[in-house]
């Protein structure tokens, strides 16, 4: 029994091939994930190409600022509350939160081949996850 192209029910269809050349077809699964750059055992697979992991050198850069501001939560309280509690309840607007702003970029450098990835910064952990990543890497690609 034969069925059609692209059909779900039929026999599954083999794995495609690398779009690298001079890559080996079997590259590994990925070791470590920074934005949208992939780390292999041997290889960097960034959205415009696989670099070679041995011999790429790693920086990052972090634009961010920390900014203190009054939580949502705090705002609609002290709304709400303005009539109840005549005006006392605006000094919930006292309280303040900070909120890091701001954005890490990561560029791999692999001979004539560089990329750069910006990374959108949601929490201050974000910050030495993302150097503790990169110096991983960095460990890797001196072996």
């Amino acid at each position: 029994m034969t069925f059609p192209q692209g059909d779900p029910w039929g026999p599954p269809t083999p794995p495609p091939e690398p779009a690298t050349p001079g890559f080996p077809s079997a590259i590994g699964p990925v070791i470590v994930e920074i934005a949208e750059i992939q780390v292999t055992s041997t290889l960097v697979r960034t959205p415009v190409g696989d670099l070679p992991l041995a011999g790429s050198r790693w920086q990052v850069a972090d634009h961010w600022i920390s900014q203190r501001r009054t939580p949502t939560w705090a705002k609609i309280v002290a709304f709400v509350g303005i009539c109840p509690t005549a005006f006392l309840s605006l000094l919930l607007l006292l309280i303040k939160e900070t909120v890091p702003q701001g954005t890490m970029h990561v560029t791999v450098t692999s001979g004539p081949h560089q990329y750069v990835a910006r990374i959108t910064l949601h929490s201050e952990n974000d910050v030495s996850s993302i150097n503790q990543q990169v110096n991983y890497v960095r460990s890797l690609a001196a072996l």
